[in-house]
């Protein structure tokens, strides 16, 4: 997986998580917040649009401000409170009504392109803000923006430590009071018991951060800038005592709320999550012959890696259904059973990153960026969800390394946690991870994507774009013959696969169709083949959030028909590395743009 954003912003400004080093000019600039040079009336006008969203939408979020690069407003927190959300309401009507005065027609393509994402992106605002009302119901919020006000400042060196350290001096002083705006604005009966216990497990959480980031660096700062800070780091500790208090005495215990929110609500949040081509309907239909494609397809593997091999369940040509989930079930285990050691994650990890790279290279896969991905241990508060995550800085932030974090084994696990965590995670899977994670997957399209010339686009960028990216590419390195065409690679890469599929039937089954928990472990367990921890979790994290798990699926869809409209154009002419570098240069935009500038359709 991909690390995600600790943050949500008022503004939903918040980015994928793996983000490519930028080499944008600064968001005032109006030709920096655009694609193209400005060559018309209209096009002028866009772009100082674009300019003033870019430099009055950041300083109403300066979390998200922080995190995609802008640190102007570093000292700053958002306002959850009435005021602030009325500001940032009448703001975004403001902008969507400058938007309705430009003449779409009338703009270069790639304009017309930025329009979308703009309007896309503060219609869902508006609708978050007085629809939805994630501030009213979703503690997340709040406990979200009071972590990623500190590790967004703290994780990347984009500044000398002192000045960082007074800006996290400065944050800290404004936590207690967005915990209070929480508990003001919250209201229990409304609050899903998932994310009210969720929430009272996690608060303290940001005493890690503090003494992960802050306390250790402390020594930095002397005199009254070293009393501002030891004041606010303890007036935080008490603040955040009050409010585990209210969590554990009052909503918790008063939490009332239906994590589900609805086949409407879905409908809505889903057009604004994927901005994509695909409705609820045939992303449900699609998914489910896909995942019966993908079954098909991981049970004619098994039978090549299970052919004359003593005690191996039958593979008949025509299976039944028990027939072929043994069958699969029996090849997977052989792949289980071949994991690192628990203190050879990491060093693994790094073998598969010089495997992929040098395959991608030989292979003419995609253009490979001069400078390799960094290689770092996750940080330790960090640990035991995945095993690996890609972690880079905003596009705004110019010089700044991109790192694939990679997690060892934490201590105080017991056996059977890290035999679980390796059977899901073994070696083979470790290499498809790699793929997804760093090579060709997020650290190089985040890379590729950061020289476009539109700020606002790498401001916007597409999740669906990024993760369907991801997973795009660990299909086509299986295809190229990776590890030696090694089937018991291509069942790992099937069954990475096939979880990104159900992720979108589970997604839409809890959320619209009331799955029961049975229902959804089922899908989990034996039709895409988790190991029961993994499913545990993501049961409970498809409670957390919506329409967030259908990205994956979504957008390698997309990634995979624009490719093969793409072949059909072009006929024997078509050059798979060209064709990578061209969707890349696009900049993230949701990939149904990005299909119509690569193939010259109609903006719509």
């Amino acid at each position: 997986m991909s690390r995600p954003l600790i943050t949500v912003s008022l503004l939903a400004l918040a980015l994928a998580a793996c983000q490519g080093q930028s080499p944008a000019p600064a968001a005032g600039d109006p030709a920096a917040a655009t694609a193209t040079a400005v060559d018309s009336e209209q096009d002028r006008a866009f772009a100082a649009l674009a300019a003033r969203y870019l430099d009055e939408g950041l300083a109403l979020s300066p979390v998200a401000a922080t995190q995609i690069g802008d640190h102007r407003f570093d000292a700053e927190l958002d306002d959850l409170g009435a005021a602030g959300r009325k500001a940032s309401a009448d703001w975004t009507r403001t902008m969507l009504a400058g938007l309705e005065a430009i003449d779409a027609a009338a703009l270069s393509r790639e304009h017309q392109v930025d329009a979308l994402i703009l309007r896309n992106q503060l219609e869902g605002s508006l609708w978050d803000l007085e629809t939805m009302q994630s501030w009213a119901w979703d503690p997340q919020v709040y406990s979200g923006l009071a972590g990623g006000a500190i590790y967004s400042l703290m994780a990347r060196e984009f500044a000398p430590m002192p000045e960082r350290l007074k800006s996290a001096a400065a944050r800290m002083e404004k936590i207690p009071a967005l915990l209070a705006q929480a508990r003001e604005n919250l209201d229990p009966a409304r609050v899903p018991k998932t994310h009210a216990e969720t929430v009272a497990r996690q608060n303290r959480g940001i005493f890690t951060l503090v003494d992960t980031f802050i306390t250790p660096n402390a020594d930095q700062l002397q005199g009254a800038d070293r009393e501002r800070l030891d004041a606010a780091i303890a007036a935080l500790r008490t603040a955040v005592e009050e409010h585990q208090a209210w969590l554990d005495g009052t909503l918790v215990p008063n939490a009332k709320g239906d994590f589900r929110i609805g086949a409407e609500r879905y409908d809505q949040k889903l057009r604004f999550s994927l901005n994509s081509s695909l409705g609820r309907e045939e992303i449900r239909s699609r998914a489910e012959a896909e995942l019966a494609r993908v079954r098909d397809e991981m049970y004619a593997v098994a039978k090549i890696v299970l052919k004359d091999r003593a005690g191996a369940p039958e593979t008949p040509d025509q299976p039944s259904e028990d027939q072929r989930q043994a069958a699969i079930e029996a090849a997977m285990e052989l792949a289980n059973e071949d994991r690192p050691g628990r203190d050879e994650v990491v060093d693994f990890a790094k073998h598969t990153l010089e495997v992929a790279t040098d395959f991608v290279r030989a292979h003419d896969i995609v253009t490979v960026p001069d400078d390799p991905v960094k290689i770092i241990l996750m940080p330790e508060f960090q640990r035991g969800f995945s095993v690996a995550y890609c972690d880079s800085p905003g596009p705004l932030d110019k010089g700044l390394d991109t790192y694939y974090a990679i997690s060892p084994i934490p201590d105080d696990w017991n056996d059977g946690q890290v035999t679980s965590f390796l059977r899901e995670y073994n070696k083979r899977m470790i290499h498809v991870l790699t793929i997804h994670e760093a090579m060709p997957g997020h650290y190089l399209e985040g890379a590729h994507s950061a020289n476009h010339p539109s700020t606002l686009r790498a401001a916007l960028r597409s999740g669906p774009f990024a993760e369907g990216w991801a997973v795009y590419t660990e299909r086509v390195l299986a295809d190229a013959g990776y590890l030696d065409h090694d089937p018991l690679f291509r069942l790992m890469q099937l069954k990475f696969y096939a979880r990104s599929v159900g992720n979108a039937i589970l997604d839409q089954g809890i959320h619209v169709e009331n799955w029961t928990k049975e229902q959804a472990m089922d899908l989990m367990v034996r039709r895409t083949f988790q190991q029961q921890s993994e499913a545990e979790g993501k049961w409970i994290r498809a409670q957390l959030s919506s329409t967030q798990l259908a990205t994956y699926f979504v957008g390698a869809q997309e990634h995979f028909d624009m490719r093969r409209a793409a072949e059909d154009k072009a006929g024997e002419a078509f050059d798979m590395k060209q064709y990578h570098d061209r969707v890349l240069a696009q900049g993230a935009p949701p990939v149904r743009f990005a299909r119509q500038l690569l193939l010259d359709e109609p903006i719509r």
